[in-house]
């Protein structure tokens, strides 16, 4: 076990490097860098317009004519473009090995600290969302399982696929028009995560305050994301439900209460188990721009999207590593959980492994 971990871990180190690698090469290539934009901005110009009108090749600048070379200059010098490509991809790798992620361009803070800053938005969309999702979807999955072939069954599945089938970003919307005071009714809050009035509410008062405005946003992200999980565990208990050992059971004359609980569950929910600790890294770093976006939501997400639209490499690169090396310990966690669970599962011996 130990020695199957050293491997993953002597792992990331490659899978690290390849994913900043394509990433840094990639925004090489990208017209409209912040070497454009600056310049554009110095003659009066927006720097959506650099964006639309520049070929993005790092010589030749067509936009700064008018400025002169050492006016230039002074701006590559600004953003670190007075170095060579493989100097600067150097220089990253040293600092992100030191889990320093660079300060960003255009927001004057540290990308750690923006990190933070974001992060309570998108934890707390991504835990109550991934909280709801297991609540419903795995009790739901059980009782299909439990009723297969049923009119409950059906019925579930046809709610099942028109619930996946709806994008959350135009469920929001339909929620906004019907709840948020669109055309009928104002039950929620269009916007953000607490009212005016947060300081001066209770302890319990802001706690129903913060759920008051998670309800839409939440609900828009839980909708269409439990269908898979739901049918994910359906099909987990009807498989070890069919198995021989169910049948030897019940032959022995156990109950049937007894078989499921103390011999299906445990077996069935084996899938469900090891892929929390990914679930879990995900709600908690993960957001979601067109979510973030609709109910007006500075998250993680809407920070990815604007760094991307303003070309701020330090973020776009830093919360990339930071979240990558993140999924990949997420992954390890779960391999690790099937070898604690499931004692039949051995990485260590010989024909097994990654």
């Amino acid at each position: 076990m130990l020695q199957y971990i050293l491997k993953r871990l002597l792992l990331m180190i490659p899978t690290l490097f390849g994913v900043l690698l394509v990433s840094f090469v990639v925004i090489q290539f990208v017209p409209g860098g912040p070497v454009e934009q600056m310049v554009y901005q110095l003659k009066g110009r927006g720097a959506g317009e650099s964006a639309g009108n520049t070929s993005g090749s790092a010589g030749a600048y067509q936009a700064a004519r008018g400025l002169s070379e050492e006016q230039l200059s002074q701006i590559k010098v600004q953003y670190g473009f007075d170095k060579p490509a493989p100097e600067r991809f150097w220089q990253m790798l040293k600092n992100y090995a030191t889990l320093n992620l660079g300060d960003s361009w255009f927001r004057h803070a540290s990308v750690t600290q923006l990190i933070w800053e974001k992060l309570p938005v998108s934890m707390s969309l991504g835990i109550s969302s991934l909280l709801l999702t297991y609540l419903i979807a795995v009790p739901l999955g059980v009782a299909k399982a439990v009723r297969q072939g049923t009119r409950f069954d059906a019925a579930t599945t046809v709610l099942l696929m028109v619930a996946y089938a709806i994008p959350s970003f135009v469920l929001g919307v339909v929620l906004l028009v019907l709840f948020g005071g669109g055309s009928f009714w104002q039950l929620f809050p269009l916007r953000g995560l607490t009212s005016d009035d947060w300081e001066s509410l209770t302890m319990m008062g802001k706690v129903m305050d913060y759920l008051w405005h998670l309800a839409l946003p939440v609900t828009a992200m839980v909708v269409g994301g439990f269908a898979s999980l739901t049918m994910l565990t359906k099909n987990s208990f009807l498989e070890e439900i069919h198995k021989q050992y169910v049948t030897t059971a019940r032959a022995k004359g156990a109950s049937e209460r007894r078989i499921f609980w103390k011999h299906i569950f445990r077996n069935a929910a084996l899938p469900l188990v090891v892929g929390l600790p990914e679930a879990i890294i995900a709600a908690f770093f993960t957001g979601s721009l067109l979510i973030e976006t609709l109910f007006s939501l500075d998250g993680l997400g809407l920070l990815a999207y604007e760094s991307v639209m303003r070309r701020d490499y330090p973020v776009v690169l830093g919360t990339l590593y930071f979240f990558t090396l993140l999924g990949l310990f997420g992954r390890l966690l779960s391999d690790m959980g099937y070898v604690l669970l499931d004692p039949r599962v051995q990485f260590g011996k010989a024909g097994e492994g990654a």
